[in-house]
């Protein structure tokens, strides 16, 4: 079957702002304002992706800010006390970076951030320089792929190849992203088959499986829901 998936660097924003380890507080805050963005990557001075720096780990300083420095050890938390009183990128920024390669698929950068709660992800080349960043919305422009689109995918790249020399039996119609499958299979082991097969294609929000095969039988599968990723 022909791999048709984008991978992160076809969907990552390649114009990316980036800072350095010694920036300034105020400067890396003033970055953030004018770029609209809420953390940046810090570079070593050989364009490798050294941390990050994030709105939550700049507001330590006004959090505790008036405080007597000399209580800062009271603080619950080490690290907000260490930021509360750092000046510089390299003093501010989370590390080591949580990155991701250009050659990933979007699903793998989608559990990334899920597992480590962040919005976007600096996209990195092998050698762990900067190429560029990839956000949530970016993950989500596969769904703006049209329907049409996606069902000639569907027949093309999984249902016929699933019907060598022969008319095939099942009918692919794709909705809002939902593609609905319904005729019938020879092989009823091939149903979950084609329901991953057609679930990997880009695009496709759910399935909507209508086949019957030998040991099936009632009213037509509702409609397989599960996460994509």
């Amino acid at each position: 079957m022909k791999d048709t998936r984008r991978g992160v660097s076809d969907v990552m924003t390649q114009t990316v702002v980036a800072v350095s380890r010694s920036a300034p507080y105020k400067e890396i805050v003033k970055t953030l304002a004018e770029w609209g963005v809420s953390a940046v990557p810090v570079l070593a001075g050989d364009g490798r992706v050294i941390g990050v720096v994030s709105e939550a780990d700049l507001l330590p300083k006004e959090e505790f800010k008036g405080r007597d420095p000399s209580r800062f050890e009271q603080l619950r938390h080490l690290e907000d006390r260490a930021k509360a009183g750092a000046g510089t990128a390299g003093e501010l920024m989370s590390t080591p970076p949580i990155t991701v390669h250009g050659h990933a698929t979007l699903a793998e950068a989608a559990r990334v951030m899920a597992r480590q709660g962040v919005k976007r992800l600096p996209v990195v080349d092998p050698e762990g320089k900067l190429a560029g960043i990839v956000s949530r919305s970016d993950l989500l422009k596969v769904y703006l792929r049209d329907d049409e689109d996606i069902a000639r995918e569907v027949r093309e790249e999984v249902i016929v190849r699933l019907f060598p020399n022969r008319r095939p039996t099942v009918e692919v119609h794709v909705a809002e992203g939902v593609v609905t499958l319904s005729g019938r299979l020879a092989d009823g082991e091939l149903v979950p088959l084609v329901t991953r097969l057609v679930r990997a294609v880009e695009g496709v929000v759910n399935v909507d499986l209508r086949i019957t095969a030998p040991g099936t039988s009632g009213p037509p599968e509702p409609p397989v829901v599960g996460p994509l990723f």
